[in-house]
């Protein structure tokens, strides 16, 4: 299953919200419909699980794979606030929910070695 990718994963970036501090919610609540008001075509329940199943599968590999091609690599850390951050990606956690660098670079300073955790990183580039 050691398949070169084809396209670099896209990534979403949702607009800043009216009062600037969050991402793509009105403040009031309010939220459009996930799904377009288009009659579906018939398909059986079974064939569309399985391609969703299919598309997660295929999006989580990309994923895995992005993070074993950061390794050794400097990478750029987009974090809240709007804060960058630059280092040496080392290793993630099992449940990926950890980032274990080295020679992390912040506004205030360097850091030898250091944990992010995945939730306060809204995005990350690197070059392959």
């Amino acid at each position: 299953m050691q398949t070169p990718l084809a396209t670099p994963v896209p990534v979403l970036r949702l607009p800043r919200g009216p009062d600037s501090l969050n991402r793509g919610f009105a403040p009031d609540g309010h939220r459009a419909p996930l799904k377009p008001e288009v009659p579906e075509v018939l398909e059986p329940p079974e064939s569309r699980e399985s391609q969703e199943q299919q598309a997660r599968a295929s999006l989580r590999e990309r994923y895995l794979r992005s993070l074993l091609a950061m390794v050794g690599r400097q990478v750029c850390f987009t974090l809240h606030e709007g804060v960058q951050v630059i280092a040496h990606f080392g290793a993630t956690d099992l449940d990926v929910a950890n980032f274990y660098v080295s020679q992390l670079q912040t506004p205030i300073g360097v850091q030898a070695e250091a944990l992010l955790r995945c939730n306060d990183i809204i995005s990350y580039t690197f070059r392959p």
